[in-house]
Parts: structure tokens; C-alpha cells; sequence
């Protein structure tokens, strides 16, 4: 196509995240035309994977303030100083691919059967989350028990009256919701004070649940209601799809992956891709006007979009986040709480180890884990009994994942602390990881990006259908490390929006002929 001016479309999806790439995913066997478009040159937008080089170009965009059209802000790269023990280097920039989003995806996700339904699954390649560990004011990191068995048998520093009360509140969490006479009336009560007031387990335990919820919020802010489901969610996918794990990444950066073959399935499908193109940043880039139907008889309301270079396209409905659509008004029902902003600090380290030690094989019969979570308590992140500070988690991704060389790994930090020493403390925790494993020879970092992203704005943390001017505004991606079933429930309401309320068959699509099981085709 030599131009897109003057074209008309049924839908145009602005930006290439999540819920957009799903999105067209579900559209492209609708027989929609579809135009999605990304100012960015790369696919994935805030869960996109990075080579190094992409790296550098990307901290340059984003290491200013925060700006309408991103939610990252705050960038930096650090690199070691000259001191550093350099026996190993970094390798060549496409031997990495970083994520900005490395979520796990636990075995009860509503995302993993869509993946299926909508056979794209083939073209996905996912590895199992391992072990949980929990870093202590010691100095030494304690592995998570994740199920009763664990309890008994794999956990010996816990002493026998604690086991038998752990064990009791592992049998009440698989069947919680049916027990509301335990909980509910604690419901906004902290989860540390539950377990003691309900369960009388005492608090040196505390951490190794809390771990399992992956509250960014210190435990006094923990709520009982936010705790249950997690754990709950954590227990009921162990052993879905292999014995000792209950979550899995996609290999090749995470989520990105799943972006970039939504968005090949979109293009199958009969969608056209533009990179490089968003909409302009004219206050009124966004217009109403009139479409004709294919035949001149009838025509509809629909929107004139300016896009950057000067093109005008016109829609019948339009798709994007809070970063890529103008401000919205406010949606018909006035009574809608919308959620505070909330902002996450993070790293991304690449270590000059494989860190195998944090990844043992959990199960004889299971298969090899690629990446296990460490959680610092608030209290520990800087070695000093600070109970009110957020948790640091950290992700360890093995070279098994593709996003780094053989011999070394990628650290992922996350803390809800955005204030003047969040990447300090991110900063400790990483060192102090690497010394608590003990391996040798010595790990050290060998190449660290630091940022901060936000979620949450004006548009709200849900979706924001407004039928008058037929856009879709989706939120901005969650800061949690576990993947949002709601970004299913999102892309569902857009999805039946633009298809109509007759529509059936969300993400669920026939082999197109010819295409089989080894087929790379969506």
C-alpha cells in the first residue's frame, strides 16, 4: 500500500501491547479490515523484549519525566565499572532479548486455552517457573513450600507444631471460597494478622505465604481478600500440566512473544501492519464524521483519524491505551471508581551466571525449570527491620529462555517504591541475591537498566467503551508479575463491541485448510 490517506477501515488498533495485539488476534478471522498501527518500530509496546542495542535507543526515549505517550519514564543504563571482574562479557546485542513485561503466566490462566482455541498456540514455545524463595535478615534464601507434601517432607527447618498449622491453613486455601464463616469478616484485615488470629501461625512463616500472594504492598497492606485468591491460584496449578511447577514464560522474551504472534495471526488474517505510525499529537487528531457503505446507499458515523505524516484515515472504530489515544471523556456511567495511579520501579541485570543453584529441579519427573522468583521482604532489602517498605521480587531467567548466552542469566527486579531510593534498593537486592547463592566463580553484573513504569491514568483500570464515539480505551498494562486474567475480560467486551451483540465464537477458530499440526500458520 503506497499510502494509507483517504482509506477507510472497519477498525484501527493503535499500539502493538497486550490487549491491542489480542485484540486483532481475535478480529482476524472476522473479515473486519483492520489497520494497526505503532509509532514504535518494534512490536510488543510496554511488553516488548529488547536487544542491547534496542536497549540503548529505548533509554533515550524514555529517560525524561513522564510523558502522554509512554508509560515508562526514568531510564538509565548502568554499566559495571572498570574494576569489574571481566572473564565474561557481554555477547553480541541480538543474543539478548529482554522483556519489559516478564510476567508469568500461571497453569489456570484464562489466557493459555485462547491460545489453544485460537491455534496459535503452535507457534509458542512456554518453560516452567521453578522454585519460590524467600531472602531473610540472615542473609540466607529459604525455598517456598508449595503444597502440603512440601510441608512434610522438603522443608525440615520447620518445626512440627508449625507444620501441623501450615498444614491446616494449606487444606482450608483449597476450598477457601466455600468456608466465607472463616474469612469474610476479616476480609479487609491483614493477611499477617489472619494467619495468627485464624490459623495461630506464627510469624516467621508469614513471609513464605506472603511470597506466594506477589503483593507489591508491605504485609500490614495486604489484605486478606487480595491474599486468598493468590494463593489459592498458586496451589490449584501446581501439577496442571507437570508435577512440581504451577507456572510457565514464554520463551524469547515473554510476552512479546505472544504480541508478535497475535500480531502475525492479525496479518494472516488479512490486517494490515504499519510500524513506525501513530496518531498525531493534534489535540483533535480524532474527529466524527460519516462512513458510506461499500455499495453508497447507506452511510454511518464513524471517525476521522489523523495519523503522523499528514494521513487521514477513516474508521468506524478505533482501539488503544491511555499512551496511545488521546484523553477520552469520561465513560456514561459517572458513578465509575477508577483506580489510583500506580507507579513500579524496576531492573533488568544481565549476570555472568547461570544461577543454577536458584533453579534445582523441583520434581524428578518434571521438567527443568528456566526461571524461579526471589522475594526480598521490606525488611530486608536493605538489611535493616523495616516492616512498612514494599517487597523487592526478583525474576531469574535462565539462558534456556533465549533472552540471554549460555553461562549467564537475567535478573528482573520489581518494587512498588517509586520514591528517591527505589532503585537503590532494587540495587541491593540484586547484590545481595548474588552473594546469598554462593556460587562460584563469584556472579557479577555484567550490564543493568533501570526504569520506572506507571498503570493507572485518567481513562481508569478497566475498559472504557464509549458506544457515542466508538472508541475502545484499554488501561495500561498491570505492574503485576503474574499475568491479568482481566486483560481476557477487556479484550472480550472490545471484541463484541466492534463484532456486534450477535457475535460467538471469541478466539475460537477452524484449522484454515491445508494448515496442520506442524504447520508454522496460525
Amino acid at each position: 500500500m503506497d499510502t494509507l490517506n483517504g482509506t477507510t477501515w472497519d477498525v484501527v488498533i493503535v499500539g502493538t501491547d497486550l490487549h491491542q495485539s489480542l485484540l486483532a488476534l481475535a478480529l482476524s478471522r472476522s473479515g473486519k479490515k483492520v489497520l494497526h498501527i505503532d509509532r514504535n518500530d518494534y512490536y510488543g509496546g510496554a511488553e516488548a523484549a529488547l536487544s542491547l542495542q534496542e536497549a540503548d535507543d529505548w533509554v533515550k526515549a524514555h529517560q525524561g519525566s513522564d510523558s502522554s505517550h509512554s508509560c515508562f519514564s526514568k531510564a538509565e543504563l548502568v554499566r559495571p565499572d572498570s574494576g569489574t571482574d571481566d572473564s565474561v562479557k557481554l555477547s553480541f546485542s541480538r543474543a539478548y532479548n529482554l522483556s519489559l513485561s516478564p510476567q508469568s503466566i500461571y497453569a489456570r490462566s484464562e489466557v493459555l486455552p485462547l491460545l489453544v482455541s485460537s491455534r496459535t498456540y503452535r507457534q509458542l514455545e512456554f518453560l516452567a517457573v521453578g522454585s519460590y524463595w524467600v531472602y531473610g535478615l540472615d542473609g540466607q534464601l529459604t525455598r517456598v513450600p508449595s503444597s502440603r507434601e512440601d510441608v512434610v517432607f522438603s522443608n525440615k527447618a520447620i518445626d512440627l507444631s508449625a507444620r501441623r498449622k501450615l498444614m491446616k491453613f494449606l487444606k482450608f486455601i483449597g476450598d477457601y471460597e466455600n468456608e466465607p464463616d472463616v474469612w469474610e469478616s476479616q476480609s479487609e484485615k491483614s493477611f499477617p494478622d489472619f494467619l495468627v488470629d485464624q490459623f495461630k501461625i506464627p510469624a516467621i512463616l508469614h513471609d513464605l505465604l506472603l511470597a506466594l500472594t506477589l503483593s507489591p504492598n508491605p504485609p500490614k497492606t495486604t489484605s486478606t481478600a487480595y491474599a486468598l485468591p493468590r494463593i489459592a491460584r498458586h496451589l490449584r496449578s501446581i501439577g496442571v500440566f507437570g508435577r512440581g511447577f504451577g507456572a510457565v514464560i514464554p520463551k524469547w522474551g515473554g510476552l512479546a512473544e505472544i504480541t508478535q504472534v497475535a500480531c502475525r495471526a492479525g496479518a494472516v488474517g488479512g490486517g494490515v501492519y504499519v510500524l513506525g505510525k501513530g496518531l498525531s499529537v493534534m489535540a483533535d487528531s480524532i474527529k466524527s464524521t460519516t462512513i458510506a457503505d461499500e455499495d453508497g446507499a447507506n452511510s454511518r458515523p464513524g471517525l476521522a483519524v489523523n495519523l503522523e505524516g499528514d494521513d487521514t484515515v477513516n474508521t468506524k472504530f478505533i482501539a488503544g491505551d491511555g499512551c496511545g489515544l488521546p484523553t477520552t471523556r469520561e465513560p456514561e456511567d459517572q458513578n465509575a471508581k477508577y483506580p489510583e495511579r500506580q507507579t513500579a520501579s524496576r531492573s533488568i541485570s544481565v549476570v555472568s551466571s547461570p544461577l543454577a543453584s536458584l533453579l534445582p529441579l523441583v520434581s524428578e519427573d518434571g521438567p527443568p525449570p528456566a526461571a524461579a522468583t526471589i522475594i526480598f521482604p521490606g525488611s530486608c532489602t536493605f538489611g535493616e527491620d523495616k516492616p512498612d517498605m514494599p517487597p523487592v521480587y526478583i525474576s531469574v531467567h535462565s539462558s534456556d529462555t533465549g533472552e540471554c548466552p549460555v553461562g549467564q542469566s537475567v535478573l528482573y527486579a520489581s518494587t512498588s517504591s517509586d520514591g528517591p531510593r527505589a532503585f537503590e534498593l532494587l540495587d541491593a537486592a540484586t547484590n545481595r541475591l548474588l552473594e546469598a547463592t554462593n556460587e562460584t566463580p563469584k556472579p557479577s553484573v555484567l550490564w543493568s537498566l533501570r526504569y520506572q513504569q506507571r498503570s493507572g491514568d485518567s481513562n481508569g483500570g478497566q475498559t472504557v467503551v464509549n458506544v457515542k464515539e466508538q472508541m475502545v480505551t484499554f488501561p495500561l498494562p498491570s505492574l503485576d508479575l503474574a499475568f491479568d486474567d482481566s486483560v481476557i475480560d477487556r479484550v472480550k467486551v472490545a471484541w463484541q463491541q466492534i463484532m456486534g451483540p450477535d457475535a460467538t465464537g471469541f478466539m475460537v477458530f477452524k484449522d484454515r485448510e491445508g494448515v496442520g499440526e506442524d504447520d508454522d500458520e496460525d
